[in-house]
């Protein structure tokens, strides 16, 4: 299974991150770390209207390399100009090319808050985050147990994040609420092949009471997407290979914000 792969992947690269400098020596530069001046991101998802969460991202397990001309900052910048409410920087580097200085640098230059896509399952990784400047991380449930789900969680918020709990099935979704997630995303993506089902997201999205802003993932290509996602209540749209594609990066970000 893919996320199987992907798990020891992370593993591995925690280790050899954990040996280059500890975990006193992280939480310590977190600590120095001024406070973040970007908008709270739950506070984002509460105003009205569809938010686009525009994702950088080079590579995937299923599609290889997406686009070979990568200026990552200048593609965060375009979207934070567009009116993204957030952008998502992949860091994982084995299967999606993706980089934490990609994040750190990008957290740097733009005025939307950024996230951390990653495969969570350390505390040293959500420190990471925050010294390279998100201000959320994703923390998938399938990957974690319940008690990890709440502690990673509780973690980023201490350190002024917010975690983005996604989940795939109706199960995850329960653990996720039980959890206490403050912000859902429901994954159309199935992680362990990677095979995309736009209506799992609309299947889900009744089990996740009002209050709890909610944010669909993977397989949105168009405004047609966007709007059906927008009936449905989500708040939210995390959108990476459609926008990597796009020939108008810009232009197709303002169309989902107004779909």
């Amino acid at each position: 299974m893919i996320l199987d792969d992907l798990v020891n992947v992370t593993q591995a690269r925690l280790a050899k991150h954990q040996r280059i400098r500890s975990a006193a020596a992280l939480q310590d530069e977190v600590a120095k770390m001024p406070a973040s001046t970007k908008d709270d991101f739950l506070s984002i998802l509460n105003r009205p209207g569809m938010h686009v969460i525009s994702e950088v991202k080079k590579a995937s397990p299923s599609k290889g390399t997406i686009v070979t001309d990568f200026p990552y900052l200048d593609i965060a910048k375009s979207y934070d100009q567009a009116g993204a409410d957030a952008v998502s920087v992949l860091t994982e580097p084995d299967y999606f090319n993706g980089h934490l200085n990609y994040l750190k640098e990008i957290s740097a230059q733009v005025k939307v808050p950024t996230l951390r896509k990653d495969f969570t399952i350390d505390p040293y990784m959500v420190y990471e985050a925050k010294a390279a400047g998100a201000s959320i991380i994703l923390l998938i449930v399938a990957i974690v147990n319940d008690q990890q789900l709440r502690e990673y969680r509780e973690l980023a918020e201490s350190l002024g994040m917010q975690a983005i709990v996604e989940a795939y099935t109706a199960e995850e979704v329960t653990r996720a609420l039980k959890s206490g997630a403050k912000i859902i995303g429901i994954n159309n993506r199935n992680l362990k092949n990677f095979k995309v089902d736009f209506n799992n997201s609309l299947k889900l999205r009744a089990m996740i009471p009002a209050g709890i802003p909610v944010v669909a993932e993977s397989g949105i290509k168009t405004a047609e997407d966007v709007a059906k996602l927008a009936k449905a209540n989500f708040n939210a749209v995390l959108v990476g290979e459609t926008l990597m594609r796009a020939a108008d990066r810009p232009e197709l970000i303002r169309e989902f914000k107004e779909a």
